[in-house]
Formats: structure tokens, sequence, C-alpha cells
């Protein structure tokens, strides 16, 4: 098949690891690991076939868009066998006096300088470990994942003056000069 703009993540098969098993019917590809099981729609422009312990991925079509579409599928079922396999991490550190976090049941708990503590309860398949300024956040969809640690960010953004905030482990936050600073 000739593309214009052949996508090279999408040519690249997906291995299945041991103790993986993948299954395509009606329009949805799932995954089941030794960590869980997730499930989610194809596109139709994508054809996907399974042998030899790899999942391949063929664009129906010579379309720009399929082109671009094909890469995504590659990768989102690529995520979907590593986080049946070993999970995905996102870790946040708390930045601030007095702040901290602790797990009450399956909620993670924020005293972060509010007049009440904030409580956040852990979405299906998301759990929750914290250690005074340190939160980490784990699960097997790597989207929600992600979603769920913007979220406990969103809640208290870093600040450009002092920094105070919810930061992702090793962010930078560039600080401003205050007016005094900046008057001089």
């Amino acid at each position: 098949m000739k593309f214009g703009n052949m996508s090279r993540i999408g040519k690249k098969p997906v291995k299945i690891e041991k103790g993986v098993e993948v299954k395509i019917e009606a329009g949805f590809i799932n995954v089941k690991g030794p960590k869980g099981e997730l499930k989610r729609p194809l596109l139709d422009l994508i054809e996907i076939k399974i042998e030899n312990d790899e999942i391949t991925f063929i664009p129906k079509n010579e379309d720009k868009s399929t082109g671009a579409l094909w890469g995504l599928q590659r990768a989102l079922v690529q995520n979907m066998v590593d986080g049946v396999t070993e999970g995905f991490v996102k870790k946040l550190e708390l930045v601030g006096v007095g702040y901290k976090a602790n797990v009450q049941g399956t909620d993670l708990v924020l005293d972060i300088g509010f007049s009440h503590p904030v409580k956040i309860p852990a979405p299906k398949g998301i759990s929750f470990t914290a250690e005074k300024t340190n939160i980490t956040i784990s699960g097997i969809d790597k989207e929600l994942v992600g979603q769920v640690a913007a979220t406990i960010r969103q809640v208290r953004k870093p600040e450009p003056y002092k920094g105070k905030g919810i930061r992702y482990e090793g962010e930078i936050v560039r600080k401003k000069l205050g007016k005094k600073a900046a008057g001089s």
C-alpha cells in the first residue's frame, strides 16, 4: 500500500506479552492481562489483524486523515497492552507550608491551605498512595490516570510568585518577580 504521509508508528506491530489475551469483537478490542481488563472501541478506517503474538494495523484507504488515525489506533492499543501488564503511574508533589495529603479508604484528602480539607474520590480502577507531600496515582488505563492527575493538580495549580501548589513530579514552575523586585 502506497501512502503519501506514512505513519511510522502505525507500521510497527504491537507485541502481545505472555499472559495477555487480545480479542476483537463487535467493533471493540478487549485486552486482558495480569493487572486487569480494558475495552475500547475501534476505528472503522483501520483493519486489525492478530497473528503470531503480534497485532498489525492496516489502513483501509489512502486518505490523509486515515494515515493520522493509523498511528493513533496503534498507540492506543499499545497503551492498553502496557496497562494490563505493567500499569501506569503519575506522581504529584505538594509545595507549600503545611500542605499535606493522605488517603482515607479509597479517597484522597488534601490539606492545601483552604479552610476545609479537599476530598477526591478514586474513580474505578484508580488507586492513590500519599506520603506527606507526595501523591502517587496508579491504574491500568493511561488516559484515566492522566486525567485524575490533571484534576488533582487543578485543585491548586502552582502559583508563579512563591511556587506554592500542586505540581507534577519534576515539573519546573517559572517564578515571577514581585512588585518590590520589579520596582527597584
